[in-house]
């Protein structure tokens, strides 16, 4: 009968010393003999914090901060690699280690300050298991005969950096042989094996190294590296030194007049420190990130020039989930392709494990809010199937734990950290709590795999059930605390909530949506009598928008960008309402000179609008736009990736006054999703593109855009020129499906797969 759990039998165990937060656990054991060869080995493993794995002085795979991070309270996922390559032969002696450090489970952790969130002492649980050719199988699990002793960790905070102090280096320390006299025991930590859980989402890898543009002198002195983009990583290096000589290096996104702009870091030092032992080391500070571009490096020896940084091999390091690319895209403008390139590498440095607001400052966390606003845009461009369905089942366990309500952040550590144990009091809010059905209903969409929804289903109803309970006599959702329209661009820096769309009207259209796509949902998976009330229930909300919200002639209550994007593209108006509401929206936008008026309820859905109600010259404008506020003012200003706010850094290179400014926030690269599928035209028929819609609106002055995306049937592109009147298209659909290629002349054909070559003449303008 198969294990319960892999790890039968195997005792979580801690250090007796816990070695300032960093302590080595080993174990030494022989192979047996008189059974053959060995056939294969699997480690199994987990921690409570990070581990990094050894055997014989080989790490046993290529993953970083592992487990990652989790609600540990629920789930703790463990990983297993197959090691045979590392084991010598039968008979000889091998060595199993690990180095642990605080990670998210026991270090500093959210805008609070909370420390040992999930508890106070480090822990590892593992399994190796041995087969040999004629069936003999050996186990070697984690005991109170372990070991533990000092790394080179003297302090590791993933927010606040590692010192490694290079003189207290121990060769061999997973290798056999080594002196372990001087270490000391560990102990038995209380564990409850029920909470272990097999990882659904990939491990988090060093996705790539990237090599400094630029050393700079800043204007005070200090000597500053450029890597020309903003990633999310950290340094390595090796270098030969005086003993005990410190290099001190600060990271940050920006520079503000020429200096480190390091206060959007808040409380988060992001220093890593180095000490030389006077040998040749080599520094990779693994046990934290850091989101910069720029790294302010000092103690340099013999000062630091881009040819000592080549010579030393310094380089960023580039880690995020190991992620598979999908889709692509490109056009005439290079503005916009920048912009693009933004919201990729955004999304790839906070797909850190979990889908992160920031990868910066003291906050790092997996606000619901932003990936509920994003998710179109990353399925796109990522494989993020199983990503995001792993990081759904913290949000799920986080939410039945508190009556249905969806935190604002999963895991839950704002709940943690004003009580291990207290009640969790979060409101139930629209957009942030519609992540728990948008961001199924997503996936599915993307990927055509209805796992993901009976996976979340009474997540799911559980979300619109507590909308149902919040609703005002009216049938309004306009009770209670709503982030609503968070970081309306007019809002003061220090009023982020404070926006121009009413919050009733938000909440109420995402709570229509919301009920919508679960009676959808329900009747997916035949919960006959769910699909009845939730209808029923979309229904009504629908009927109270209008009544309550919008006149005859299609204006939305607070008249502005946002509650016309809402209703117009949540299906919240019939057609006569539905059109006015559009020329409306299209007069709002012109009235703003094209620039952004729109914040995180308005910002992913204001160029739908315009397009579904025949006003795709003014969403392209928008799109165009360079002045403040808009997608392509970060990108003259030169962001490399996508800003928290319109204005994170002022036209004269001073740094946004607010508290809260990141210059890495994927969210309002939304947009990337209006991009793919109007501006390239690829779009699900169906889901999973069994069925494609190809339907290419060209605009905005583009002479040619492309656009790629690997479905489950295979890939499928779509390349379009316009070359004065004349409009051709190129499209390429994959075995297994069909396309309804649209022209921008009006006229349509269905395809089977293979490559297409289509014409048309259209309208200049």
């Amino acid at each position: 009968m198969a294990e319960e759990v892999p790890l039968t039998g195997a005792t979580m165990i801690a250090a007796d010393d816990d070695f300032s937060g960093a302590p080595l656990l080993r174990t030494e054991f022989d192979l047996d003999s008189d059974h053959g060869p060995l056939v294969s080995a699997e480690l199994t493993a987990t921690a409570l914090g990070l581990v990094e794995l050894e055997i014989n002085g080989q790490p046993v795979g290529p993953d970083v901060l592992t487990p990652g991070w989790s609600s540990y309270q629920w789930r703790i996922r463990y990983r297993s690699w197959d090691v045979t390559r590392l084991l010598p032969a039968p008979g000889e002696a091998a060595a199993l280690g690990a180095s642990l450090g605080n990670g998210w489970y026991r270090g500093r952790l959210g805008f609070q300050g909370g420390r040992g969130l999930y508890g106070d002492q480090l822990g590892l649980i593992a399994r190796l298991d041995l087969r040999y050719a004629d069936g003999h199988q050996q186990t070697v699990v984690t005991d109170e005969s372990w070991r533990a002793g000092p790394s080179t960790s003297t302090e590791n905070q993933i927010y606040d950096g590692q010192t490694i102090d290079a003189r207290r280096a121990i060769p061999g320390w997973s290798s056999p042989g080594l002196d372990v006299s001087d270490w000391v025991g560990v102990h038995r930590l209380e564990f409850d094996h029920g909470l272990l859980t097999a990882p659904i989402g990939p491990p988090v890898i060093r996705h790539e190294a990237v090599e400094p543009v630029e050393v700079i002198t800043s204007p005070s002195g200090r000597t500053l590296i450029d890597f020309g983009q903003n990633l999310v990583g950290w340094l390595r290096f090796s270098l030969t030194g005086p003993a005990g000589q410190e290099i001190t290096i600060r990271h940050a996104e920006v520079l503000e007049h020429g200096e480190l702009g390091s206060r959007p870091l808040r409380s988060a030092k992001a220093t890593d420190r180095f000490i030389l032992s006077g040998g040749e080391d080599f520094f990779e500070p693994t046990k934290t990130f850091h989101g910069f571009r720029y790294a302010e490096v000092d103690g340099w020896p013999g000062g630091l020039t881009l040819e000592s940084a080549a010579a030393a091999g310094l380089e960023a390091v580039v880690v995020s989930s190991d992620l598979r690319r999908i889709g692509d895209f490109s056009c005439s403008d290079e503005l916009v392709n920048q912009l693009h390139r933004n919201v990729v590498w955004g999304q790839r440095g906070n797909f850190l494990d979990v889908p992160t607001d920031c990868p910066q400052r003291d906050e790092r966390l997996g606000w619901t809010g932003d990936i509920a606003a994003f998710a179109p845009t990353a399925t796109y461009l990522f494989d993020v199937k199983d990503f995001l369905a792993d990081w759904l089942r913290d949000l799920r366990a986080e939410q039945l734990s508190a009556d249905g309500r969806v935190p604002f952040v999963a895991p839950d550590v704002i709940a943690l950290g004003r009580s291990k144990n207290g009640p969790r009091d979060e409101p139930v809010t629209a957009i942030w709590g519609d992540a728990a059905v948008w961001v199924p209903w997503t996936l599915y969409q993307a990927y055509g795999d209805e796992d993901v929804l009976r996976a979340q289903y009474d997540s799911m109803t559980a979300h619109v059930r507590a909308i149902e309970r919040n609703l005002s006599p009216t049938g309004l959702w306009d009770t209670g605390f709503q982030f609503a329209d968070w970081l309306d661009p007019d809002a003061p820096p220090d009023k982020p909530a404070d926006a121009k769309a009413d919050k009733g009207v938000v909440a109420t259209a995402c709570a229509y949506r919301s009920a919508d796509l679960t009676a959808r949902t329900a009747e997916l998976l035949d919960h006959d009598e769910d699909q009845q009330h939730f209808r029923k229930l979309a229904a009504d909300l629908r009927q109270a928008f209008l009544d309550h919200y919008v006149d005859d002639q299609g204006i939305v209550q607070s008249d502005c960008a946002t509650v016309y994007a809402l209703a117009i593209h949540f299906g919240l108006l019939d057609a006569d309402l539905r059109q006015r509401a559009g020329d409306r929206l299209a007069e709002v936008v012109e009235e703003a000179g094209y620039r952004v008026s729109t914040g995180f309820a308005g910002t992913p859905f204001v160029t739908w609008a315009l397009s579904e109600t025949g006003h795709t010259d003014a969403a392209y404008k928008l799109l165009l736009e360079r002045e403040c506020p808009s997608w392509l003012y970060p990108v003259t200003m030169g962001a490399t990736t996508i800003w928290e706010r319109w204005d994170s850094m002022l036209p004269d290179g001073t740094i946004n006054p607010g508290e809260m400014t990141s210059f890495n926030h994927y969210a309002l690269g939304a947009v990337a999703d209006w991009m793919h599928k109007v501006v390239t035209g690829i779009d699900a028929l169906e889901p999973g593109y069994r069925k494609i819609k190809i339907a290419p609106e060209p605009g905005g002055g583009l002479t040619w855009a492309k656009s790629s995306l690997v479905t489950p049937n295979g890939e499928v592109h779509g390349s379009w020129r316009l070359d004065g009147d004349q409009f051709s298209l190129d499209v390429t659909i994959p075995g297994g499906s069909t396309a309804q290629v649209e022209l921008p002349d009006g006229t349509s054909e269905v395809v089977s797969s293979g490559e297409h070559r289509f014409t048309a003449t259209v309208p200049h303008g």
